[in-house]
């Protein structure tokens, strides 16, 4: 019997559960101890999970899970897995890339080949359109980057290790980068973007990161006990935006925008602007604060609201607009009626 016929008979064997001791497997095999350690090890180096134990009553066995009974689908199970898959990869980054197509080739492998041309056939058959450009609220879209899946997947690895991960994150309007020691919690998709959700070390707090501004990520040392009360699910719906942007109004400069009712109702339905703070105010308008006073944001989101809007701070934005709204007038301010013939 050859080395690799010997650590398949060896693998077959640990896979009862029961310990086996190496007297045993060197009887087995009719072979020296150290010839069944150097079998032992040398599956551990090709990623076998293999227990030992000491002792007189010691011995190997695989870990528990390790080789899994084939996989039966349906057709129709298959189709759905399928279709799932394909929208995994229309997110363009998902968590642990790699992985994720080791993994589905395993699967592949596992399954009867009956349903093997269903996953060739999955770009024929499954389309899934990527989610278009938000063009009204700037900086929403990204491309994919190589530190954009370096932070995803350490940032995973850390949740899975319960070990924390330091990184430095880019704010834009800012134009600052700053470090941040966290404590991996989950990870969020939304709107095309994946963010990381974490506990903060120097705050104490649960903040969530862009993770395709986040940059130079590693995993520490340091491990964390992970918070068992702790579910993703607490940060939809917006919840996380919410409460971000009450961080930012302690933070950041605050643009105010004097609105309708009618033009409240509107932004109050938007993904973005119905966390900002809304005010009643005494004229019966209402009085939107917004914490951010970047020209990109506050401009044009003052031009889609249209007549009705006023722009009250800060001073160098309102001037601004005036300027541009002054060019507009004296383009339509002569009062000709562009449908009659010259």
């Amino acid at each position: 019997m050859n080395p690799i016929e010997r650590a398949l008979g060896i693998l077959l064997l640990l896979t009862g559960g029961k310990l086996i001791p190496a007297t045993v497997l060197a009887e087995r095999f009719q072979v020296s101890l150290r010839t069944i350690y150097r079998d032992i090890d040398r599956l551990i180096a090709l990623g076998v999970p293999v227990d030992a134990a000491r002792g007189a009553e010691g011995g190997y066995r695989l870990a528990s899970g390790y080789l899994q009974p084939p996989v039966a689908l349906t057709r129709n199970e298959t189709a759905a897995l399928l279709a799932a898959m394909a929208l995994v990869r229309a997110s363009r980054t998902v968590p642990l890339a790699a992985d994720l197509a080791s993994a589905e080739q395993k699967l592949l492998a596992s399954l009867p080949k009956n349903v093997h041309g269903l996953f060739k056939q999955a770009e024929r058959i499954v389309g899934i359109e990527p989610i278009p450009a938000d063009i009204f609220h700037s900086g929403t879209k990204a491309e994919p980057t190589g530190d954009w899946q370096q932070a995803l997947d350490g940032f995973m690895a850390g949740i899975l290790e319960s070990r924390r991960v330091r990184f430095e994150h880019v704010n834009p309007s800012r134009e600052t980068v700053k470090a941040h020691d966290v404590e991996p919690r989950g990870v969020l998709f939304d709107r095309d973007l994946w963010y990381l959700a974490g506990r903060c070390v120097d705050t104490d707090l649960v903040k969530v990161y862009r993770a395709d501004r986040v940059r130079n990520l590693e995993i520490s040392g340091l491990f964390f006990r992970p918070d068992r009360e702790f579910s993703i699910q607490s940060l939809l719906g917006g919840v996380w935006l919410s409460r971000a942007m009450r961080r930012w109004e302690q933070d950041e400069q605050i643009a105010k925008i004097l609105i309708t009712p009618r033009q409240a109702q509107k932004l109050g339905a938007d993904w973005y602007y119905r966390h900002a703070v809304f005010t009643p105010a005494k004229d019966g308008r209402v009085l939107i604060s917004i914490p951010s006073t970047a020209r990109t944001r506050i401009l044009p989101l003052v031009r889609w609201l249209g007549p009705g809007a006023e722009l009250i701070g800060p001073e160098g934005l309102r001037a601004e607009l005036a300027r541009e709204l002054a060019e507009l007038a004296a383009i339509y301010g002569d009062g000709r009626d562009l449908d009659r013939p010259a």
